[in-house]
């Protein structure tokens, strides 16, 4: 009766192992199924990124001169509809300009090496804008521009909540390799026992762009805001199932 109930216990246990991937038993015989899927969403979201670049005998003049701009930037930010906490620095930069003299060309003229001087100063500041209303992106891009930031780039259309994207692109990725497994183990006339591992590389999104190349310029013109169609963006997963086989 000890030995029966213990046996029994045994076999319960294992049983319940199965439930979970990889449990029990190691598998003797396996076949991997790849599965992939792709969802298509509208981006709701446009990110714009500049420098504001000011120049100075010393670091406190161009600070100030770039202090100023800063404050005109985020006015006009303001004014757009754009959200203090959708305005980032990313990055602030503050470093001499030198003057090396005159650089020596020919091969036969005598060079002399001047000591590098310090001619001024220059202060940056590196900002990322998230533009939540994407209908508004090309006018943003045209007041910047208006502004005279430097090294304006953008805009990258995204979508804030691409979770729901890629849980529906990894459960379209596993239907599809459950398809080919059972489609596959009727061919073969085998049985597919339980799922023994499983991996996926990629959910991953694909953002596609569609902007003019003059709203990718360094600013100044101004006579119109550019058309910016967003297009989608996708969401590709790519799952693998082992299944044990018998």
């Amino acid at each position: 009766i000890i030995l029966s109930a213990y046996a029994a216990t045994k076999v319960v246990a294992e049983i319940k192992s199965y439930r979970f991937i990889g449990g029990g038993l190691p598998a003797s015989s396996t076949v991997r199924f790849t599965g992939k899927g792709e969802v298509s969403g509208k981006p709701d979201i446009a990110t714009v990124s500049f420098t504001i670049r000011e120049e100075g005998k010393d670091v406190a003049s161009a600070q100030t001169k770039a202090t100023a701009k800063e404050k005109a930037v985020l006015e006009f930010l303001s004014k757009g509809g754009i959200d203090k906490k959708d305005i980032k620095t990313e990055g602030y930069n503050s470093y001499p300009k030198y003057d090396y003299g005159t650089p020596c060309y020919g091969p036969y003229e005598i060079c002399k090496r001047e000591v590098p001087k310090i001619v001024g100063y220059e202060v940056s500041e590196y900002v990322t804008v998230k533009v939540r209303n994407i209908e508004k992106a090309g006018e943003i891009l045209k007041g910047l521009g208006s502004l005279s930031v430097s090294e304006m780039s953008g805009p990258n259309f995204s979508i804030e909540d691409e979770d729901k994207l890629k849980e529906e692109a990894r459960r379209m990725a596993i239907e599809d390799a459950k398809a080919q497994a059972k489609v596959l183990s009727k061919d073969l006339g085998v049985r597919l026992v339980r799922i023994v591992n499983f991996s996926e590389d990629g959910n991953y999104p694909m953002p596609m762009y569609y902007g003019k190349e003059a709203a990718l310029g360094m600013g100044g013109d101004t006579s119109s805001a550019p058309a910016l169609p967003t297009g989608e963006n996708k969401v590709i997963s790519n799952v693998t199932i082992t299944y044990e086989i018998r």
